[in-house]
């Protein structure tokens, strides 16, 4: 191979067609002419060593031919690839051109972002020195609220205490005043006894004339004590009816929402005045068998109405003692020997007298003796005694009536407690009689829709130490007061609607009464579809 200079790519690829042009119409002559030598061979014009070179010519001639066919298609790839470089060599230009741009803009970025750095660091700094002065001031308020914290409760603990302290010696004040005003119309009492016994003294002294004298005005004198007492029970029943049992009880006034200016007005004004009477009038149960029994009625009406008049701090504070002796001689009666005015023989040779007011043969007696027994007395037999004594009067249409009269529901709430469990079954089975069906249904399920009834029946439902019969009980009584659309909004106040839809879904199904009263009660209140009450009524069943 010769070593000449090297040749441009287009110029060397041109050199070698022509070269490949010059060597094939060569050998195309010598082809010709090697046919013709054949020819001539053939005819022997031409020796046979000529006819060999020839031949060998003609073999060389073809092998050269298939060369320059590889040869010029190895070109064609060669321009092909040629082409592609060229292609890739302009993108690489554009993508170096791209990326130029790409730095450049990365520069910039690179600047900007160096730039808010360095604002957003002078803005946490600054914000970080405003922080800790805040926190400063937080800690110096925080130290100023806690030294006054303290102050204010050591000054709290002191007002507690001397709370306390003037509660407690106001309490002793009002038993000491009320200790004092019994002990002196005591005092009074057996001082008038005295001068009664004197009197007779002396008229014993007397001539036997003095002493037909004597009883003869004594006689004229019995009527008319006897008339001062029906003239005084009079009055009391007056005074019962008219005033006592229209003002506002203490119950009626926490459900009230209407402003009673001319009641309110006057009610300190009556509690003072039963305050005072109240004493007397259970002095006077003493005299009670010395009476007309028929006048017995209205001085028991009388002492009921001022009970409910004073509220049960006044009644536990200032009138303990007389609530609890004025209960107990109404609950045992008064049992008397002799009459107090006359003297010792004579009280010798007389009978005995008593006074029955709980157990009175006459039922609207005996009926408000059981309700001053329930709001005076504490102890759990007699209360027990007089709840069966309710119960059993409450049976009768007159009982009922006697019932809705004397306004006995706020009696009987005040002992619906969890915590006196003895009492509650027997209170609701009093309330149990007034649900049957009567003419006085309707007007106790009135006098029962109150803020008052309704708060109990929630107290005694969140608790859980209630019997399964106490709850049947007590649905009983709510079932019925669901009927009443206007107590839909009693139900939702206290939340019993949802206690009782919480009980409805964890109670025993075997306790099919109680289940059914539940249903019953939502489905009133419009919270169970008719077709769930069927199917809970067949599951149960």
């Amino acid at each position: 191979m010769s070593t000449g200079p090297t040749l441009p790519t287009h110029l060397s690829a041109n050199t070698q067609e022509n070269r490949d042009q010059i060597i094939s119409n060569g050998l195309l002559k010598k082809i010709v002419r090697g046919t013709g030598a054949q020819a001539c061979n053939r005819q022997g014009l031409i020796p046979p060593y000529i006819s060999q070179i020839y031949d060998e010519l003609f073999v060389i001639h073809q092998k050269l031919q298939r060369k320059s066919s590889a040869q010029q298609e190895y070109a064609l790839q060669l321009q092909k690839r040629e082409h592609s470089l060229t292609e890739q060599e302009a993108l690489l230009f554009k993508h170096e051109a791209a990326l130029a741009k790409i730095r450049g803009v990365e520069e910039e970025v690179h600047t900007k972002f160096g730039v808010i750095k360095e604002q957003h660091e002078a803005e946490v700094k600054q914000l970080t020195e405003a922080l800790r002065e805040i926190t400063k001031e937080n800690r110096r308020l925080k130290s100023s609220f806690d030294s006054l914290k303290e102050v204010n409760d050591s000054l709290r603990k002191q007002l507690s205490d001397v709370t306390d302290l003037n509660k407690k010696l106001e309490g002793q004040a009002r038993k000491v005043q009320a200790r004092l005003e019994n002990l002196q119309r005591k005092h009074e009492f057996s001082m008038v006894r005295k001068s009664n016994d004197l009197c007779q003294v002396m008229k014993q002294s007397k001539p036997v004339k003095q002493e037909k004298v004597m009883a003869t005005s004594k006689t004229a004198t019995l009527p008319l004590n006897s008339q001062v007492y029906e003239l005084l029970t009079c009055l009391m029943d007056w005074i019962s009816d008219q005033h006592l049992s229209k003002i506002e009880t203490q119950e009626e006034r926490e459900d009230s929402h209407k402003p009673m200016v001319t009641w309110s007005s006057k009610k300190p004004y009556t509690q003072e005045k039963c305050i005072k009477l109240l004493p007397i009038a259970a002095e006077q149960l003493q005299w009670m068998p010395y009476v007309n029994p028929k006048l017995h009625m209205p001085v028991i009406k009388f002492i009921y109405w001022s009970i409910r008049q004073l509220h049960t701090d006044i009644q536990h504070a200032t009138m303990r003692s007389t609530m609890r002796r004025l209960g107990e001689d109404i609950f045992k009666g008064i049992v008397s020997k002799g009459n107090p005015d006359s003297s010792s023989e004579q009280s010798t040779e007389s009978k005995s007298k008593s006074a029955a007011f709980f157990k009175s043969s006459c039922m609207p007696l005996r009926f408000l003796s059981t309700l001053i027994v329930l709001k005076t007395v504490t102890q759990v037999d007699y209360l027990a005694q007089a709840f069966d004594s309710l119960r059993i009067d409450l049976k009768t249409d007159e009982g009922k009536a006697l019932f809705l009269e004397y306004q006995c529901v706020p009696v009987v709430l005040s002992h619906l407690k969890v915590s006196s469990r003895g009492l509650l079954s027997s209170a609701l089975e009093g309330l149990l009689e007034m649900t049957m069906e009567s003419g006085s249904l309707q007007p106790f399920l009135e006098a029962c829709s109150n803020e008052s009834f309704f708060r109990t029946c929630s107290v005694l439902l969140r608790s859980s130490k209630l019997d399964i019969p106490v709850l049947e009980k007590l649905c009983v009584i709510l079932q019925k007061l669901s009927r009443i659309k206007s107590n839909k909004k009693m139900f939702e106040l206290f939340a019993l609607h949802q206690m009782l839809q919480e009980l409805r879904r964890t109670i025993n199904p075997d306790y099919t009464f109680l289940c059914i009263n539940l249903n019953s009660i939502l489905l009133n209140l419009e919270l169970l579809k008719s077709s769930s009450l069927a199917s809970s009524l067949s599951t149960s069943h």
